[in-house]
């Protein structure tokens, strides 16, 4: 098992039309079929040694996959097409971190 883990970091400016968007952008990874499950976690600033006053809204989207053959797949044909959505309609107001994670 696979986990493609994403780590979004979003400006107060657009957070609630980024968690408009977000669900609908998760759907869409998800219809590619590279994706068995998608997971969406909201995370507290404060649980990560951040300011409980911080401004910015903290995503981590979880998509899981069977095997590496599929996140490859996911990244060489859909990877670049997904990513640009996000930074078209957002622009720098957020940031997105990404890591693989394999379970042993």
């Amino acid at each position: 098992m696979i986990i493609y883990e994403v780590n979004l970091d979003v400006q107060q400016s657009i957070a609630h039309e980024f968690a408009l968007w977000l669900p609908k952008h998760v759907q869409a990874m998800q219809a590619l079929g590279y994706f068995v499950k998608t997971e969406l976690f909201l995370r507290r600033p404060e649980d990560e040694g951040r300011s409980a006053t911080s401004k910015d809204t903290l995503w981590t989207v979880h998509y899981y996959l069977t095997d590496r053959v599929q996140l490859d797949a996911y990244l060489r044909n859909h990877a670049a097409k997904m990513r640009a959505d996000g930074t078209e309609r957002f622009g720098e107001q957020f940031t997105a971190t990404r890591r693989v994670l394999e379970l042993r």
